[in-house]
């Protein structure tokens, strides 16, 4: 049997994202395993929600929360980290790790308030 065009281009595509990201530097790789850390965890979250219950709805809303915060916060350090950035090119790195590491401690501030 014959595959079909549609899934000789989906292998491509994977082919094609494998071999650039391995090109990928390490600390970008890093971070990237740290996002789908942090929205994994959400997602046990979520699941855990589903099963159990959410007696109390606000630390729920505050461990989802910040999973998603965090992660997004690490997207965004990902972005000024990268080197292939132009937009970024004078911000050096070390700005952009204090600047993720102060916006997680206000994240987390705000998240243990919401807890009560």
């Amino acid at each position: 049997m014959a595959k079909s065009s549609a899934i000789k281009d989906a292998e491509a595509l994977l082919h094609s994202l494998r071999s650039a990201y391995t090109a990928t530097p390490t600390n970008l790789k890093i971070i990237d395993v740290y996002v789908l850390f942090a929205l994994f965890t959400g997602v046990i979250q979520v699941v855990y929600m589903a099963i159990v219950g959410s007696f109390p709805f606000n630390s729920f809303l505050s461990g989802v929360l910040s999973c998603i915060g965090t992660a997004v916060l690490a997207v965004c350090l990902r972005i000024q980290v990268n080197k292939e950035n132009k937009e970024f090119k004078d911000l050096p790195p070390e700005r952009a790790y204090a600047d993720f590491i102060l916006c997680n401690l206000v994240l987390h501030l705000v998240i243990m308030n919401f807890l009560g």
